[in-house]
């Protein structure tokens, strides 16, 4: 029961300092000062209310994005080799490129074996392959996406995806949003203190993809009616007010610049008509494409089309070269701030439809918290009222120790931002009865050495060191359990798991350590002859 002046400062300190840190939750207004930089837990939806949605990555378009990609790289692949083509046909499994004759098969076949990919895994020896090459009859090749390839490029659809989904979301100025993949190709998000989910979703519906195209003025509406287009020209509608509703423009199929080349957009305000813009920048290379087209283009306009509509389309007066420009369309306040946060958070590869649907109102929260509150005041009050009747001053020891028990994992659970959930709560409450119980461990131990004939010292060393390893046991089983329903479960399960698996560790710490240093300087100072335990 010696303990040195430095490990009683350390589990004292620390101790004390988790509780300091714990106690900022209860005041989560007070941020000013140093307070605003502690760490503080994230109540999650059920708690606070909120947006809940569940979204699909559109696979079909995903699949033809590869086959177009697929056949892009064909048309590179042979135009390369210098060899020449009947035709290359986009199918809904891959592509067919034709030969001009008979004897050309092979060479196209060699320059286009490559695409297979074929790679092998050098950990567990599988071999993946994105596409099969093959001749097909004496004059084509064909190149199938395979199933392995067209997993590969959903799986990097949704990782890209749930990136942006959180760009996006961070723009709406809202607490941390939960993204966590389900699935193959569903995003599960949850925005806690979000109460509009209209905008948030309107904010996800968009792919928004966007570029800067030529107009061509020459094309009537009856021409466009017609489908008489120019080649490499298509027609798509304009969403602009100041145009004529549901009309149709011809424009160029390929664009002058694409939003990739975007590197700010920020809403604001014409000076002249004090309207609602949005004000973009572009990067050196889009600044340097942008600058050349419209000194070609004086006196033109050029539409800027934002998933396959046009929503301004402004007439060249001067060469832009300073990289930067504006988009007006008649924006609302609100249209204009959230067309700036979908060009600032990127395009998403693939559509997102939105598959579920739920609102939690704050009220709900608020009665979470209160069953939450009072469960966690009844567990403390019991706990107490049994640890103290049973124990008497060693009881009280154990309430200190749980004290600091509870501050340590709230503390760690907002130095990991972490968020709170109901079954976070749950675990919370588990934890109290975990710690008490090491410490009953301890206790009824002491009382055996004790009753055996042992002295107090030697009893209260006895107790703590042989009750150690029931209390590891134990702890560590439990630990493992709460690790398995973290990588198995999904969200509110995962929730559970990591309070728990936390609230382990510092049960070890608190229950043993801590609360041996309070015996041991309590038996310094009280030098008790009999120990009433």
């Amino acid at each position: 029961m010696r303990i040195s002046r430095l490990k009683s400062f350390l589990a004292y300190g620390f101790s004390l300092f988790a509780v300091l840190l714990a106690l900022a939750n209860v005041f989560p207004d007070a941020k000013d000062g140093f307070m605003r930089h502690i760490p503080r837990l994230t109540l999650g939806l059920d708690l606070k209310g909120g947006s809940y949605l569940l979204l699909e990555v559109d696979t079909a378009v995903v699949k033809k994005d590869k086959i177009d990609a697929l056949r892009d790289d064909v048309r590179s692949r042979l135009r390369e080799a210098k060899l020449p083509t009947a035709g290359i046909i986009a199918q809904a499994d891959g592509v067919i490129v034709k030969a001009r004759q008979a004897e050309d098969q092979p060479k196209i076949l060699k320059a286009l074996e490559s695409l297979a990919n074929v790679s092998t895994d050098p950990l567990i020896g599988r071999t993946t392959q994105d596409a099969i090459v093959q001749a097909v009859g004496t004059d084509a090749v064909s190149i199938k996406v395979t199933e392995q390839g067209l997993n590969a490029k959903l799986s990097k659809a949704v990782e890209q995806s749930i990136a942006i989904v959180e760009r996006r979301v961070n723009e709406l100025g809202t607490v941390e949003p939960t993204i966590q993949r389900q699935g193959t190709d569903r995003i599960l998000l949850q925005v806690p203190g979000l109460q509009d989910p209209k905008r948030l979703r309107d904010l996800l519906g968009q792919t928004a993809k966007l570029s800067f195209r030529m107009v061509d003025t020459t094309v009537t509406d009856e021409a466009i009616a017609a489908g008489r287009l120019p080649t490499d020209y298509e027609a798509l509608p304009h969403v602009d007010k100041g145009l004529q509703a549901g009309g149709m423009m011809a424009v160029q199929k390929s664009a002058l610049v694409a939003g990739e080349d975007l590197t700010d957009a920020q809403a604001s305000f014409d000076s002249r008509s004090n309207e609602p813009i949005v004000n973009f920048k572009f990067n050196t290379t889009g600044a340097r494409k942008f600058g050349v087209a419209t000194e070609q283009n004086v006196g033109k306009p050029f539409a800027i089309v934002l998933d396959n509509k046009i929503i301004s389309a402004p007439v060249i007066r001067e060469p832009i070269r300073g990289g930067s420009g504006q988009i007006s369309g008649n924006f609302s306040v609100q249209g204009a701030n959230d067309l700036a946060i979908l060009l600032r958070a990127g395009a998403l590869p693939a559509p997102l439809k939105v598959l579920e649907e739920r609102t939690v109102g704050p009220a709900v929260g608020a009665d979470s918290i209160a069953a939450g509150k009072l469960a966690s005041l009844v567990a403390v009050g019991l706990v107490a009222a049994f640890m103290l009747a049973v124990y008497g001053l060693f009881g009280l020891f154990a309430l200190i120790a749980l004290v600091g028990n509870i501050g340590l994992l709230i503390t760690g659970l907002s130095f990991f931002g972490a968020t709170l959930t109901l079954p976070g709560i749950a675990g919370i409450v588990l934890t109290m009865g975990m710690a008490v119980d090491s410490n009953v461990l301890i206790y009824e131990r002491i009382r055996e050495e004790y009753k055996a004939g042992r002295t107090v010292i030697s009893a209260l060393e006895a107790g703590f060191e042989r009750a150690l390893g029931t209390i590891v046991d134990a702890n560590i089983t439990t630990l493992i359990a709460g690790a398995v329903l973290f990588f198995v479960g999904s969200g509110p399960v995962k929730g559970f798991a990591v309070t728990l698996c936390l609230g382990i560790i510092t049960t070890l710490f608190t229950a043993y350590t801590l609360t041996r240093v309070i015996v041991a300087h309590w038996y310094k100072f009280a030098r008790p002859k009999t120990l009433n335990l």
